[in-house]
């Protein structure tokens, strides 16, 4: 075929074979969607019949970019017969024709997640069990886990270590809610996705006539992405392909970084033990970036050893070194890289969708947020809310405006009965009523109701009162404790701490998380502030602060040319010119929960490659010398992983020409458990200036750098000894009024 002449050699020969198992193992950037097209044009071409043709993908976008693509490759007639789609898409339509053997209906319904969880919710308060405990994240995940081992509710319930796993941790009736929920999800005609995997194992292991069926059909099978297929999806992969064994799977184990949802790398390492006569094809040369991040992700991924070996090379320009960018703290980070940004874009006369921000966790993108707002850089938080419009950042906000302004209704409506505390619905839909009736806030009604003529049983009155108390004892405070003190009494005592932290899901961990992020920003605050004035910024201050970033405009362009900041987790598949991956330290990439095995750092490992392989043309590495936990300033420690990279591939003036190994011995001791001690050490790392003497070689004109706002220049100095006041105009944040002694400034001339 004359289109085949468009591939290299490698993607050549993997795209022309036709019969027997083969498996082609794909680098970063190699072409590996290009090979599952061509192959697939090249079978219909070779007389295979597209109907007898299954290619099974991981998202809609791209068996949708497959399809437009063969169609202009072999006509769009033809490619319509082709079965190409996802795993559930696919599975969905072969239950629907074989609905009858399974017991459903052809137009059987499809729970998403929030419609599970609703029904969970149901089923756990009819069977009395203690709500609190029996939360739809723990149930749906541990139902979820079961069905994609194919385990069914008999099964789970009459296995003694499940059981026994769910009475340890206080849940013990959880495989009687399973039950029950199956019973409930049959009777009402519907599967969650779950099981579109669980009943197409079970439709093709009871029922030898339809696998038989679909073995005939299907003699030609291609699966993208193999290293993210879980247990159950290999099973149905290895049952449909025992017949013919025209199977082809694509993938790079490199990139296996979906443990956490049950993805199992052992099905494409283990593939030669499955079809011992199989072809193996790699297809090695990128085309995506150039020759020095390639080789440094070559580099770095050569330290796991449960791989399939390859070396994957490019004909690209050699390219820029790898930066490695140092930061006192996350917020001099996000600061950091925003003006990096901002020269980048002038320099280069690059877009704003040219770069992205990749990081391990959610939280991460708050510094960045902040940073990108001040300077003006439009900016998308992918696959997820922008942090301030978390659903628990916006429930903590509530409840600090509340305290702030008792009359704030959406935020009483939102937090009065989170977590839950038995005010209901209806008895706020009264409460709401009974203010509009006697036009007054409905704070004011819950808080004298015989005044208001409010009326509810004498419990559900006890708890608003608890509730009221609770935001008028916050109140109390509210000029007279610290920022950080009051926001953390407030998340503490409302119990929004507590219920996210017993939350172990992966959901309820990171929420968790994002709150701690949420005090870290406050408590950075409240530092700032005060080296700006002498006065203890209060939770109020916080607010009128926060309510600025919050600000909305950005959000109404059309524009699509923004920044991007995503999750790692999300960035695979992508590639952008300018990638900075952030917070590279010990504990948070590499993720403390993924230092117990090597098989949890290897994956930690592959997800660093996968973060580095999504650079074109530059590639940036950032890591902070301390972050705030919990309100902490503490130290941190480079990550391990930037130890890996040849130093051949970094840029040679970093840290002043030392090498990086150098400098981490050089600039991290053990970390104190005290958070002054901590903000001490970084500062004499950043040679800050305390003494008298020291303070009075600051003029007029003196360029300085602060941690937070950078490079600015004094243009005013106010004051005697030792409270000499400088105004200092910085470029990225406008002119700022700070105090020596607290300021921390670094001279630079």
């Amino acid at each position: 075929m004359d289109y085949l002449k468009d591939l290299n050699t490698a993607q050549k020969q993997a795209s022309s074979q036709v019969n027997g198992p083969m498996m082609v193992i794909a680098g970063a950037g190699s072409g590996k969607t290009k090979v599952l097209t061509y192959r697939i044009a090249f079978l219909i071409d070779n007389n295979i019949d597209a109907f007898n043709i299954l290619a099974l993908t991981f998202t809609n976008k791209a068996a949708n970019e497959m399809k437009h693509r063969i169609s202009q490759m072999i006509g769009s007639n033809e490619s319509r017969n082709l079965w190409m789609g996802t795993f559930h898409s696919i599975f969905a339509r072969i239950l629907r024709v074989e609905h009858e053997k399974i017991g459903y209906p052809s137009n059987f319904t499809i729970y998403d997640t929030q419609d599970s969880k609703s029904l969970l919710k149901t089923i756990v308060k009819e069977m009395g069990l203690d709500e609190k405990l029996y939360k739809p994240n723990i149930i749906y995940n541990r139902i979820s886990s079961a069905k994609n081992n194919l385990i069914s509710a008999q099964d789970y319930l009459s296995r003694v270590e499940i059981t026994e796993e769910d009475r340890s941790s206080g849940r013990a009736k959880i495989g009687d809610v399973y039950l029950e929920y199956s019973k409930r999800c049959f009777k009402s005609g519907a599967m969650d996705f779950d099981d579109l995997l669980f009943k197409t194992n079970q439709l093709l292991h009871q029922h030898p006539d339809i696998l038989l069926k679909y073995q005939n059909k299907f003699k030609y099978i291609l699966v993208d992405e193999y290293q993210d297929t879980n247990y159950s999806q290999y099973l149905i992969i290895k049952a449909l392909a025992a017949r013919f064994e025209n199977i082809c799977v694509v993938g790079d184990d490199a990139q296996s970084i979906y443990s956490f949802r049950g993805a199992n790398i052992q099905n494409i390492l283990n593939f030669k033990k499955d079809y011992p006569d199989y072809t193996l094809y790699k297809l090695e040369q990128n085309y995506r970036s150039t020759q020095i991040i390639v080789n440094a992700a070559n580099s770095i991924i050569s330290n796991n050893k449960n791989q399939i070996k390859k070396t994957v090379w490019t004909s690209n320009e050699e390219g820029d070194p790898i930066k490695l960018m140092k930061s006192f703290s996350d917020n001099e980070e996000g600061k950091q890289i925003a003006n990096d940004i901002f020269h980048t874009k002038s320099n280069k006369q690059a877009k704003n969708l040219d770069f992205a921000i990749l990081y391990r966790t959610n939280a991460q993108s708050r510094s960045f947020e902040e940073a990108f707002r001040k300077l003006n850089l439009p900016y998308k938080i992918y696959g997820g809310l922008s942090f301030y419009q978390r659903k628990e950042i916006k429930d903590l906000l509530a409840y600090f405006r509340l305290t702030a302004n008792h009359n704030d209704e959406e935020s009483l409506k939102r937090i009065i009965n989170y977590p839950k505390r038995g005010i209901g619905k209806t008895t706020i839909e009264k409460a709401l009523l009974c203010a509009n009736q006697n036009e007054t806030t409905i704070w004011n009604v819950l808080e004298n109701p015989m005044s208001f003529g409010f009326h509810c049983n004498s419990g559900t009155a006890n708890k608003i009162d608890g509730f009221t108390t609770m935001i008028k004892a916050f109140r109390s405070k509210l000029e007279t404790s610290s920022a950080f003190e009051l926001a953390h009494e407030i998340a503490k005592s409302s119990g929004i701490l507590n219920e996210l932290y017993n939350d172990r899901t992966p959901e309820g961990i990171v929420r968790h998380e994002n709150i701690q992020e949420l005090l870290n920003a406050i408590s950075e605050f409240s530092e700032y502030k005060k080296e700006e004035t002498e006065e203890q910024p209060s939770l109020t201050d916080f607010l009128i602060d926060v309510a600025l970033l919050t600000d909305a405009d950005n959000e109404k362009e059309e524009d699509k040319d923004k920044i991007t900041l995503m999750t790692i987790h999300a960035a695979k598949g992508l590639e952008f010119p300018y990638v900075y991956i952030v917070g590279m330290e010990e504990n948070l990439f590499p993720s403390q929960m993924a230092l117990n095995s090597r098989t949890e750092l290897e994956e930690e490992r592959r997800l660093f490659y996968v973060a580095l392989t999504r650079a074109k043309k530059k590639a940036t590495l950032s890591y902070a010398v301390s972050r705030y936990r919990w309100g902490n300033f503490t130290s941190c420690e480079p990550s391990r992983f930037l130890e890996e990279i040849d130093e051949r591939f970094l840029e040679k003036n970093h840290h002043n020409q030392q090498s990086f190994k150098s400098v981490t011995k050089k600039s991290f001791t053990q970390p104190s458990l005290n958070p002054r001690k901590n903000f001490k050490k970084v500062s004499s790392l950043n040679k800050s200036f305390s003494n008298n003497n020291e303070l009075a070689t600051i003029k007029v004109g003196s360029e300085v750098n602060h941690d937070k706002f950078g490079k600015g220049k004094v243009i005013q100095l106010s004051g005697d000894a030792p409270n000499v006041k400088a105004t200092v105009f910085f470029p990225s944040s406008g002119q700022k009024q700070l105090l020596l002694k607290f300021a921390k400034l670094q001279i630079l001339n």
